[in-house]
């Protein structure tokens, strides 16, 4: 539409009401759910929606200047995905250090002549332990207290774990490596917690008001979320870009030796970075954010539910059991695939660059694995709401590719790894980085929200990334004790596992309208499951386990019109009774359904104005 004359057009009720109920994103002109549609027809209609908002979306980032657009993205995705920026930068420079230390301190961290191998491996025990503790703890308190609260939280324990980081010291090196230790667990706890505030609050904030979700929300929910925790991978390549620089100032060069004040200059200034930041980001998230628990509020008062809704709790797991099974299982699998990558990236470079034996070396082929990733991260991030590709199938080709790519070397190792082949080998490792985050790591953090209802979407979250963090702790423990090549024997079928519980038990909730899981909810909660008739419960939106067990049965298009009429009534007549008895509820209802409402309107057609072309 353009500016131009005002003309009206008289529209038949069916017609009003169709054009608040059915956006013409999802539907059709006649009505239509997109995934009722022939896939021929379905494919067409996607690709015209998707290449009309494109177009929308080019058109004002060009009438936008160069300045206005990069504040538009720093606001839109840096500044809520700042907390798992920070959490890449510094969680994963502990593979990065742990190989400069080796080499300037090795009898402690490689002979353990004078330090404890038990607190040395304690390190990331206790650092994945104090992630799994935050996500648990700050998830249950964001469904209790508020996401404003969860976040807030998490940044000042970040910032508390930050500053014992840079200023970490012992009477021994031993000493000085349980601080080390100790230090990460409290950082950790705070870490932890980003996870479940990040993706539920990134999520509800474009959710919008009345009976459908806003454009934004349908069409770029995923896109919203993911490009907050691709956040991650940028932490890690800035991390590892300020490691390179001060160890090049500070040891006057990157050739070894590297001298002890060279590595604890290296160690501090990289501590010191991220804590200037989260500075910030605690001020900004006391200050601002006051709307991030809007939603929860919303579904709360629609439960008569003040504090954390523990009957929703329950029904999640009665209802959602295989949900849960397939988000936090998936992000197990992808976390013994993922972690082990970072936390003990210095021996899978070491064998990929078998020349180089310096720090600096490796740290090279890092960067550009960090790279690699995050071009994983992004490409995930466009293509996550195309609703021919999606969550689900975007997860599975992905568990299946970095099988593909980490089967093929393990049964013949020593030929990859030999001089001649090395290269092959490095490729396919670069790609494995590609496909993870072009995958499961993108999708898991996403979906592990946005599957379940809003009373308990952050403990759900948590809990779903608190078991992945023990697939972290798993390999923790198991690489300390198996070499690379048995590495390779053994990480390949967790991939696979990943893609067979993704397919069975993951529901594809792309382009699904939360709002409509939130009206089914309702009807779960309330004890009638088979009352709901709407999208939620297309086959499109189910597991192969939930279509199995029946779940679609109720869904019918027809009705669920009429029945979103009917609610859109009642919540306006209470809105009205609230008004008339000076309540605060919010009424939502637009104002030509309202007019409706109050039969100001003939009772069979209704006129709207609408701007001439």
């Amino acid at each position: 539409m353009t500016d131009g004359p005002s003309k009206q057009i008289r529209l038949s009720i069916p017609a009003l009401f169709r054009l608040h109920l059915h956006p013409p994103d999802i539907y059709t002109p006649e009505g239509i759910y997109f995934a009722d549609l022939p896939f021929l027809q379905r494919a067409r209609f996607v690709l015209s929606v998707d290449s009309s908002e494109l177009h929308s979306e080019l058109r004002t980032i060009k009438s936008r200047s160069v300045w206005a657009n990069v504040k538009t993205y720093f606001r839109e995705y840096v500044v809520p995905g700042m907390g798992l920026g920070l959490e890449g930068y510094v969680l994963f420079s502990i593979g990065n250090l742990t190989v400069l230390f080796e080499g300037v301190w090795p009898k402690c961290w490689k002979t353990f002549e004078i330090c404890s191998e038990q607190w040395v491996h304690t390190i990331t025990y206790l650092e994945v332990l104090g992630i799994t503790m935050g996500q648990i703890f700050v998830g249950v308190i964001g469904d209790w207290i508020g996401r404003r609260w969860g976040l807030t939280q998490d940044a000042a324990i970040m910032l508390t774990g930050l500053v014992l980081l840079t200023s970490s010291w012992g009477a021994s090196l031993n000493g000085w490596v349980i601080f080390y230790a100790w230090a990460l667990f409290i950082y950790g706890i705070g870490v932890g917690g980003e996870y479940p505030m990040t993706a539920t609050s990134g999520m509800e904030n474009a959710v919008g008001s009345g009976k459908v979700s806003s454009r934004e929300d349908r069409l770029h929910r995923g896109r919203k979320v993911t490009s907050a925790f691709l956040m991650q991978g940028w932490g890690q390549l800035i991390n590892q870009a300020i490691l390179i620089v001060v160890l090049l100032i500070s040891n006057k060069g990157g050739n070894p030796p590297y001298s002890e004040k060279a590595a604890q200059w290296t160690f501090r200034v990289s501590s010191a970075v991220p804590a200037l930041g989260t500075v910030w980001l605690l001020l900004y998230r006391v200050r601002g954010m006051k709307g991030a628990g809007r939603q929860l509020a919303i579904a709360k008062r629609k439960s008569n539910v003040t504090g954390y809704d523990t009957k929703s709790l329950r029904l999640t797991f009665t209802y959602f059991g295989p949900r849960v099974l397939a988000t936090a299982g998936a992000w197990f699998c992808n976390d013994v695939f993922f972690y082990g990558n970072k936390l003990f990236q210095g021996k899978f470079i070491s064998v990929i660059s078998p020349e180089d034996d310096s720090v600096i070396g490796g740290w090279h082929y890092n960067l550009i694995n960090v790279g690699v990733s995050l071009v994983g991260y992004y490409l995930a991030s466009v293509l996550i709401d195309n609703k021919l590709y999606g969550r689900r199938m975007m997860q599975i080709v992905g568990f299946m590719l970095t099988f593909i790519l980490f089967i093929i070397p393990a049964f013949n190792y020593r030929y990859f790894t030999s001089k001649s082949h090395v290269r092959s080998f490095q490729v396919m490792y670069f790609l494995s980085s590609f496909f993870s985050q072009f995958g499961p790591n993108s999708v898991t953090f996403l979906v592990a929200a946005e599957v379940y209802p809003t009373p308990i979407r952050a403990t759900a979250h948590a809990f779903s990334a608190a078991v992945g963090k023990l697939g972290a702790l798993t390999v923790a423990v198991l690489y300390n004790y198996i070499g690379t090549e048995t590495i390779f024997l053994v990480v390949p079928w967790f991939a696979l596992s990943g893609a067979l519980v993704t397919w069975l038990f993951l529901p594809d909730t792309t382009g699904l309208d939360l709002k409509e899981q939130e009206r089914r909810w309702q009807c779960i909660r309330e004890g009638h499951e088979e009352d709901y008739h709407g999208v939620a419960v297309h086959a499109h939106h189910l597991s192969p386990w939930e279509r199995l067990r029946g779940a679609g049965g109720s869904y019918d298009p027809e009705k669920d019109f009429q029945q979103k009429i009917d609610e859109m009534q009642k919540e306006w007549l209470d809105a009205k009774q609230a008004d008339g008895e000076g309540g605060d509820q919010e009424d939502d209802c637009p104002e030509d359904i309202a007019a409706y409402f109050e039969g100001t309107m003939e009772r069979y057609d209704a006129v709207v104005v609408v701007k001439g072309e």
